[in-house]
């Protein structure tokens, strides 16, 4: 009976590895849904956050704070920090995976871009540090 169960496990061990035969993991092009875009824009200071992120979508309507829940000024001292440290991984690719910190984020902690892009911003953030197991060095104090 004991080796019965041995070579079900093996069997089931040996099924579940052929089951990914016809899977192609040399393709590098990673295609979005429309569902994982999120556009935020301030068009009266036109600025604007593109998200091309699968799993941001659900992840601001569902897991994110609600929209109130920070201060504007809140979201802007953290906002400048993470894209501080978020901009220096990309300047270092042999330090951090090029793959996740792919592009410079242009955001000016002097400019007022709205409450919008800079809640949209800061989830961002969030979304990216549990998605990926990144941790940003944030004062908690400011």
């Amino acid at each position: 009976m004991k080796n019965l169960i041995y070579i079900f496990v093996l069997g089931l061990f040996i099924y579940s590895c052929s089951a990914t035969k016809d899977r192609d993991f040399t393709k590098k092009e990673v295609t979005a849904n429309a569902n994982d875009t999120v556009r935020i824009a301030n068009d009266s200071l036109e600025y604007e956050i593109i998200v091309i992120e699968p799993g941001f979508n659900l992840f601001i309507n569902s897991i994110a704070k609600p929209r109130g829940y920070y201060s504007q000024s809140y979201l802007e001292n953290k906002n400048k920090f993470l894209v501080q440290e978020y901009n220096s991984r990309v300047t270092q690719p042999f330090r951090y995976n090029p793959n996740l910190y792919i592009q410079e984020i242009n955001y000016n902690g002097f400019v007022n871009y709205g409450y919008e892009v800079n809640y949209m911003l800061y989830n961002y953030f969030v979304f990216f540090s549990r998605e990926y197991n990144q941790r940003f060095s944030v004062p908690t104090r400011i």
